[in-house]
């Protein structure tokens, strides 16, 4: 079997570890300030679960480019334990609850929790259930306890992850849970691998930000990117890659290459010099036209102080906030190859 390319192995790597938005420190963000500790030693991994980590720093004369992509990952959290041991949760982001019927979870109490989410017979089932997907609120996940044996274990408050394995697909795809945004991660981490093989002299500082929180409010975001104060700022993020029940318009398509944002919020500018590069140096690339937000980091940092020269560069992703999320490597690796030809010249 051929050796796993960079990108393959720390996506798989990012994505088996557990970070729910609000508790990131768990394994994820610190997997990541490793990761990152391999291109720089100013790394630090913040109280919110942040990990920021800086090349060039000292030349305080060059201008700050910010990369940011997302370490967290949707989930949920414990709210109650019924009478009969079974688990009510809520969500930490955007769950689809038609995905979560007879779904294999693990909550995180004092040591991990293998449960199932129930679901009525639809013998049982009354048309208008079987025809309406329930609330969050009124599903339940049975752990096979009792309350009181539950309660020595978990609590209100502990996070709670759907079940996942990496998969290796045909045609350079794989598959796993929380490749939102960890594929976003590791492009930014390919691109500094790029520029380490290159030993590429910079133009300017460059800061990264894997940032906490951005499935509950974009908070990780907006509290880092605040104290870094850069001049200019990429986020990097997944978007919608075309399905046979999805609007073409609103969708990049896999294979195609880095999706290049464009919209109101962002720095036109900077968008028309990210497709300027992907032009010049032959990367894949896809233009991607926005609404009045992009529903990424980028919506708090283009304004954050006195505001930020910001852009968007995304990753096709097909069944987004699903355990079974879905990408081409060659599109995060054209990313990556963006980013990094960005950054050697990079000025205001």
């Amino acid at each position: 079997m051929s050796e796993m390319r960079y990108v393959e192995k720390i996506c798989r790597e990012l994505c088996e570890t557990v970070g729910v938005s609000g508790y990131e420190n768990m394994s994820s963000s610190e997997k990541a300030a490793n990761a990152l500790r391999e291109f720089t030693n100013d790394v630090t991994v913040d109280f919110m679960g942040n990990v920021i980590g800086y090349l060039n720093r000292e030349r305080t004369d060059l201008p700050l480019v910010l990369l940011d992509a997302h370490i967290d990952e949707i989930g949920m959290i414990v709210t109650y334990i019924e009478d009969n041991g079974f688990i009510r949760v809520s969500n930490c982001g955007g769950i689809d609850r038609r995905l979560l019927s007879a779904q294999e979870v693990t909550i995180y109490g004092k040591e991990p929790v293998f449960g199932v989410f129930g679901s009525k017979p639809p013998h049982l089932a009354t048309d208008a259930e079987r025809n309406k997907i329930p609330e969050l609120s009124e599903m339940y996940i049975d752990i096979g306890m009792s309350k009181v044996e539950a309660e020595k274990i978990i609590a209100p408050g502990d996070r709670v992850i759907t079940n996942s394995r990496f998969h290796q697909l045909l045609n350079d795809r794989i598959a796993i849970k929380s490749l939102d945004d960890r594929c976003g991660v590791a492009s930014i981490l390919e691109a500094l691998r790029l520029l380490k093989e290159e030993n590429a002299e910079l133009p300017c500082r460059v800061a990264i930000l894997f940032s906490a929180q951005e499935e509950t409010n974009c908070g990780g975001c907006e509290s880092a990117a605040f104290r870094i104060n850069p001049d200019i700022a990429i986020a990097v993020d997944v978007s919608f890659a075309l399905t046979s029940d999805a609007p073409k318009d609103r969708c990049g398509l896999m294979g195609k290459g880095a999706m290049i944002g464009i919209a109101p919020v962002l720095n036109k500018s900077l968008s028309d010099q990210l497709l300027t590069i992907a032009k010049e140096k032959e990367i894949p690339y896809q233009v991607e036209v926005l609404g009045a937000h992009t529903g990424t980091n980028a919506d708090v940092m283009s304004n954050m102080r006195g505001g930020v020269v910001t852009g968007v560069v995304s990753i096709p992703l097909r069944y987004m906030h699903t355990p079974i999320e879905e990408i081409q490597l060659s599109d995060l690796e054209a990313v990556g190859k963006l980013l990094c030809e960005y950054v050697k010249q990079a000025s205001l």
